[in-house]
């Protein structure tokens, strides 16, 4: 089923029953084409709802804009959340499905944070891949047992780790069951973020 939405998007149906959807979201440069591999790998038999970024830097689909590598337009953010979780919805209601698990990296980490600080009731959880605080200032919410893992790298140059460390706590004190692990990596992807991340699919319905 089609439904009217501004995000170009891909939607793979499930094919085993029981378990919440993924919502892929990429990093800077990407498509909505870029976790679909990765999510059925992490994810088997899951659901998966992949959107394309919406902003462009120089040319670059990204979620939200930025004024420099490491500061967020702020506004901007709120915008692009408030904007994912109405095509959750409209997603959710299109296709029947519940509110889904995010997978996100970097950039797709990010806005995947802001929706959980912003818009809690759009994600049952999070996977969230080389993520930072997306708020200089975070916003008070509740969240009740909502289960989020995220994975830092040791050496990034590009997400600071107490950044990082300051996301995780600020959600772990809100009421989420946050697992956050620094891997010895630096911005891309390793096999150690594939491992765990499939570990939390497998323990998460």
């Amino acid at each position: 089923m089609t439904f009217e939405t501004p995000f170009t998007h891909v939607f793979k149906p499930a094919t085993a029953p029981g378990k919440r959807p993924v919502l892929l979201l990429h990093g800077t440069g990407g498509n909505e084409h870029d976790l679909l591999e990765l999510g059925a790998a992490v994810a088997p038999g899951r659901a998966l709802l992949s959107p394309r970024g919406r902003v462009l830097e120089h040319g670059m689909p990204r979620f939200f804009r930025r004024f420099a590598e490491g500061v967020f337009d702020e506004e901007d953010v709120k915008l692009r959340a408030g904007e994912l979780a109405e095509f959750i919805a409209a997603a959710r209601k299109a296709h029947g499905l519940e509110a889904p698990i995010a997978l996100g990296f970097s950039n797709g980490a990010n806005i995947a944070a802001a929706l959980l600080l912003l818009h809690p009731e759009a994600l049952a959880g999070a996977v969230l891949l080389r993520a930072m605080a997306p708020f200089k200032a975070l916003p008070e919410v509740a969240h009740k047992g909502t289960k989020v893992l995220l994975l830092s790298g040791q050496m990034d140059g590009m997400i600071p780790l107490p950044e990082a460390r300051r996301l995780a706590e600020h959600l772990g004190k809100a009421g989420a069951n946050v697992e956050q692990k620094e891997i010895p990596s630096g911005h891309g992807l390793t096999q150690s973020d594939f491992v765990q991340t499939a570990r939390f699919f497998a323990e998460t319905e």
